[in-house]
Parts: C-alpha cells; sequence; structure tokens
C-alpha cells in the first residue's frame, strides 16, 4: 500500500498545505506587487493573493479569508483609511490581521494607522527581513 506524501493527512483536514501562510497584498503599484509577492512566494511557507485595488482588496479578503493582509495605505481614488475601517466592521474580516504600509514612516502615520484599525504598521521601501518578522509577529498575537 502506498503511503500519503508527508503532510497530506493535514491538507485533508483543513483542506491547506501544512505551514503555508495566506497573504493578501493590496498594493496598486505592479512592481511592488511583483517584487513582494515573488520574494514571499520565493522565501516559502507563503501563499500569496493580490489585489490592485482596495475594493478588490476588501472582496478578496471576505472570500479568501487570509491569514494576514499586508494594505499599501497609499491607494488611488478612496479614501487610505477607509478600506481599514471596511475590513475590521465586517464580521467576517475582523479577526484578519492589517499591516498597513506607507511611505511616510513619522511616528504620526504609524499612529493612525493603528488607531484606524491596523495591527502593525511597516514604511517602505520595505525591508525584506523586518517585514517576515513582522507578519510572524502579527499571527502569533492571539486573536
Amino acid at each position: 500500500m502506498k503511503r500519503a506524501p508527508k503532510g497530506s493527512q493535514r491538507r485533508r483536514q483543513t483542506g491547506r498545505k501544512s505551514a503555508t501562510t495566506k497573504v493578501l497584498y493590496v498594493e496598486h503599484d505592479d512592481d511592488n506587487l511583483y517584487m513582494l509577492k515573488t520574494r514571499l512566494e520565493r522565501c516559502g511557507g507563503f501563499e500569496v493573493l493580490a489585489a490592485e485595488d482596495s475594493e478588490q482588496g476588501c472582496k478578496l479578503a471576505v472570500t479568501e479569508h487570509p491569514d494576514v493582509i499586508l494594505m499599501d495605505l497609499e491607494m488611488p481614488v478612496i479614501d487610505r483609511w477607509e478600506p481599514v475601517r471596511t475590513l475590521k466592521k465586517d464580521p467576517r474580516t475582523r479577526n484578519i490581521p492589517i499591516i498597513g504600509m506607507s511611505a511616510y514612516a513619522e511616528a504620526s502615520e504609524r499612529e493612525k494607522a493603528m488607531t484606524t484599525g491596523c495591527d502593525e504598521f511597516d514604511a517602505k521601501p520595505i525591508e525584506f527581513e523586518s517585514l517576515i518578522t513582522t507578519v510572524r509577529r502579527v499571527l502569533a498575537k492571539p486573536k
């Protein structure tokens, strides 16, 4: 009798690969989107969903229920704080941690992000190892 590949037991129970973190990255800049998505997927343990605008990001959060959301706070068209508020008000998405990201690295930007509903804040340009540490820290917090 053939044995199932390692980890398949968990896959059958949960429907997802073991030790895979589902990340939703909401970013309007194609270069930033490609760079971070590629790096996360190459480092292993991450499945990355991409949304090019806040509306698409909110829809994906509801349908895909990611483990964490990386949200560019400098999105065009919509008030940049509205997607965070929307996700935190919705019972289907309120417990998904959101890491707000912005090129404005002042303390006031971080404070505004946190009071609006972000669970953490990271400045751009992204320092990859620091972001990974932040993602792991946010995921380790009790919900």
